[in-house]
């Protein structure tokens, strides 16, 4: 994985780390492009905390925020989060093949303890 990329998945597993931060995206994602302060009456915390949460999901690239008249409102922005979704998949592969590895050493050694008998090669 290329540096910039891999600082990528870092800055988007860092955002999703919090549990606040994580309902900000299903709020978002549900709800579309949203104030702050709306979504700030959903949630047990202040408008400034949701705030700050939101600075750090957008500095992962998972939320952008745009000025409508006096307000910014914010909306999910997907490519960060697919990216890393990606990433992970392919973790998962690696680490599927290493245990189907694993799997396989392991089978083979019990089939020869087998065909050997409980004593041993004769």
């Amino acid at each position: 994985m290329r540096r910039d990329a891999g600082e990528a998945v870092d800055s988007v597993l860092v955002a999703l780390a919090d549990p606040t931060r994580r309902q900000l995206l299903e709020l978002l994602a549900a709800q579309g492009e949203v104030s702050a302060t709306t979504l700030a009456a959903q949630l047990p915390v202040s408008r400034q905390a949701v705030v700050k949460h939101l600075a750090v999901l957008d500095a992962a690239g998972l939320v952008s925020g745009g000025r409508v008249g006096r307000e910014v409102r914010y909306e999910v922005r997907p490519a960060a989060l697919d990216a890393t979704a990606r990433w992970m998949a392919a973790l998962a592969v690696d680490w599927d093949r290493r245990l189907a590895n694993i799997k396989r050493v392991a089978e083979a050694g019990t089939a020869g303890e087998r065909e050997a008998g409980p004593g041993g090669p004769a």
